[in-house]
């Protein structure tokens, strides 16, 4: 079964950074395109960053770019999202999934992140 856990979510004031991680199993995670989404409530699920499986492709969300770097690793797998500069825009719930994952895709529960003054 495919297992998604998003961490390091949490409370930051404008301007300040967090790392979020993402533990996968139940596939085949080095040959797997894998993104971080985000979503408010009531909004779509907006995608934030791709990373293809040779880590030379790589695709950030307009929003995002020149502030959020994504990376991962094969070994252990886990992807990470590091974000700086962060904004009140950026405040949602993010999840990390495969590139070509949807909404009847399995996710994870995903982690909260508030910026906030």
């Amino acid at each position: 079964q495919v297992q998604l856990v998003e961490s390091g979510g949490g409370l930051v004031q404008p301007g300040e950074s967090l790392r979020l991680s993402c533990a996968a199993s139940g596939f085949t995670f080095s040959t797997t395109t894998m993104a971080w989404f985000r979503q408010i409530p009531g909004k779509w699920r907006e995608r934030v960053a791709t990373i293809f499986t040779n880590g030379v492709l790589i695709h950030y969300a307009d929003s995002v770019k020149g502030r959020f770097t994504i990376s991962r690793d094969n070994i252990k797998n886990t992807l990470s999202l590091q974000m700086t500069n962060l904004k009140p825009d950026d405040t949602a719930v993010y999840y990390c999934n495969t590139g070509e994952a949807t909404s009847q895709s399995t996710w994870g529960q995903g982690t909260q992140v508030t910026v906030s003054s």
